[in-house]
């Protein structure tokens, strides 16, 4: 059964099928400067089980055969690529999923490069909506 999800504006889609090797959040400070969030949750798949179904990412390299994929409308980060590093692994930002609760993290990863306040982040006061 094919998983599919995409960009927010919907212009790009993708589908993937067969099971995750894996879910984690990344600390890293690539995956922050590229998100603007200080972690990413990522779920890697087999790249041949990836497909675009809509519309054409954009691609940014800012480091060697890293490649980031984005939506080139609404800025969306949606795949990452880096054969040398996770040959035949297609890792899809997690959020972009259209049911991204199906894909529960089992690990943090990088976290070498972690933010410090990361540490006691949901120690902090949860409130459902803005507070007033």
């Amino acid at each position: 059964m094919p998983i599919e999800g995409g960009c927010r504006c919907k212009q790009v889609r993708y589908s993937v099928e067969g099971e995750p090797q894996h879910t984690a959040l990344c600390h890293c400070s690539d995956c922050r400067s590229s998100s603007g969030a200080p972690v990413v949750a990522w779920t890697a798949f087999n790249a041949d089980r990836f497909t675009v179904t809509a519309g054409e990412a954009r691609v940014y390299n800012g480091a060697g055969e890293a490649y980031r994929h984005f939506c080139g409308n609404c800025g969306t980060g949606l795949w990452y690529v880096n054969e040398p590093y996770l040959p035949g692994i297609v890792d899809i930002q997690t959020a972009t999923f259209d049911d991204p609760e199906a894909f529960v993290p089992g690990a943090h990863i990088q976290v070498a490069e972690e933010l410090s306040w990361m540490r006691t982040a949901h120690d902090l006061p949860h409130f459902d909506r803005y507070p007033g």
